[in-house]
């Protein structure tokens, strides 16, 4: 008889997704280079690098506009060829290949930086999910063994008196057990780390813009005039631009204060707090994607945080933790 070998653990569903994800991001990173580099001759795109090569940072380069055109182009290609590299290797990790995420997680990075020339949004969707293949259960599937068991932790000593049998009509009811909670998954953790961290730089940032405003509100006020210089036609005053500003500052960082607090209680098992910090990182994911896609490079950070918190407060392991919390 032949030996009887053990079966194959079933894929996890993080894997199929980031699968999925990297191959069908790669089809539009492609798709948005090639209308990048089509239109790098256009009137308009012409207009937008003078006017860059005009002012600061760019008139500091010393470069000219067939420069920056060149460096564009390469950037694409640069980015088309990763692309096209990762949707193949997005089908092979599908396969198991442990060679494939490797070379996807390595390919994840050029492909990020140089991915910047089309908006970054598309190339980071592309990115981010190499990171995911590297965490349980995925990492085991990857091994080709099962996904190890949740580890319990030890139970709390008791205080008072121990459960005593019940007597009943039919006999004796023996005490009953008390099983002790799950050890909390290393997925609930990373992703209340990532949410700390995250929350605590973007308001360190929003602080330090308010007290830019406060000291020099003219930095603020000539940038946007020179934006839209007809806001004064509109009646649009000075004061009332500073005013919506501290307003949306100060909304900001509420925000972030209360995503902290909510990490706070997902980390203490709260279940509906994870729920509303899933909602809330989906919203700051909303919010960046559509920054992204305007230009505001600097959000391209908080967004692939927000995934990888929605990914990770996802996991297969994380919702029976929260399901199995006794009750205080």
């Amino acid at each position: 008889m032949g030996d009887v070998s053990e079966p194959t653990p079933a894929r996890p569903r993080q894997v199929t997704m980031a699968g999925w994800m990297i191959m069908v991001g790669a089809v539009f990173a492609i798709a948005l280079v090639f209308e990048r580099v089509s239109g790098l001759h256009t009137l308009e795109s012409q207009a937008a690098i003078r006017e860059f090569l005009a002012k600061p940072p760019g008139s500091d380069l010393g470069i000219g506009v067939d420069a920056v055109v060149t460096t564009i182009r390469t950037l694409a290609m640069v980015t088309a060829g990763c692309a096209a590299a990762a949707g193949i290797l997005g089908y092979q990790v599908l396969r198991r290949s442990r060679s494939a995420r490797l070379a996807v997680t390595v390919l994840a990075v050029p492909l990020f930086l140089a991915g910047m020339v089309t908006g970054g949004f598309i190339t980071s969707v592309v990115a981010a999910p190499a990171a995911i293949l590297w965490l349980q259960p995925a990492r085991s599937w990857f091994d080709g063994k099962p996904a190890p068991a949740r580890r319990t932790a030890a139970p709390a000593p008791v205080s008072g008196p121990l459960p005593v049998a019940s007597q009943t009509p039919y006999g004796t009811t023996p005490p009953p057990a008390v099983a002790p909670p799950a050890a909390r998954p290393s997925s609930v953790l990373w992703a209340c780390v990532l949410t700390w961290i995250c929350t605590g730089l973007v308001t360190l940032g929003l602080v330090a813009s308010a007290v830019v405003l406060a000291l020099s509100p003219d930095l603020m006020l000539d940038q946007v005039h020179r934006d839209n210089p007809d806001l004064a036609a509109e009646g649009i005053s000075d004061d009332l631009l500073i005013v919506a500003t501290y307003l949306v500052i100060a909304g900001l960082v509420l925000w972030c204060v209360s995503a902290a607090i909510l990490a706070i209680l997902v980390f203490r098992r709260v279940d509906w707090a994870r729920i509303v910090l899933i909602v809330s990182a989906a919203t700051c994911s909303v919010f960046c994607l559509v920054g992204s896609a305007v230009g505001a490079f600097m959000l391209v950070g908080p967004l692939l945080a927000s995934v990888l918190v929605i990914g990770m407060l996802l996991r297969a392991d994380t919702r029976p933790w929260f399901v199995g919390r006794r009750p205080s």
